[in-house]
């Protein structure tokens, strides 16, 4: 009988890679998405955060965690991750549908500023390690190209 561990992150058992705090992150958040405020900027990370723990599995998810603020990893940690992807356009509007008065236009404009701020902080190859289990359409709310594949 095999005992493999299975890589798991929980609110309490992880160790910080990173020395990134919460309010770094917000600020990242709050320029990138040019927000009017810091509180504004903070709930779109929570909201964002939130549904991309959804998403993000396996080791990519605990290395995720270990790479951003306590506070941050936590939020992703606390999220039951799906069993189907959804499409980038769908993701947006799944974003829209937990925030109060947000259109898929507000939505993909605060997915992106988020997910944008996420690549500096946690490094290229997590980002494409991220990018890789996730469908077609993320890179570029991550800020970053998307390239087809050559025929």
């Amino acid at each position: 009988m095999s005992t493999a561990t299975v890589p798991r992150v929980t609110t309490t058992s992880y160790a910080q890679a990173n020395d990134v705090t919460w309010p770094q992150l917000i600020k990242a958040v709050r320029q990138s998405g040019r927000y009017a405020t810091l509180p504004e900027a903070e709930r779109v990370a929570r909201t964002v955060l939130s549904a991309l723990g959804t998403h993000v599995t396996g080791d990519e998810r605990v290395d995720l965690a270990r790479a951003l603020p306590a506070e941050a990893a936590r939020l992703i940690a606390a999220q039951i991750p799906v069993t189907q992807r959804l499409t980038a356009a769908r993701f947006v509007d799944a974003v829209a549908s937990r925030t109060p008065g947000a259109t898929s236009a507000t939505a993909r404009w605060d997915v992106s500023s988020v997910l944008s701020a996420l690549p500096p902080l946690i490094g290229d190859d997590l980002t494409t390690r991220i990018l890789a289990q996730l469908p077609p359409g993320y890179a570029l709310l991550f800020g970053r190209a998307e390239l087809a594949p050559a025929s």
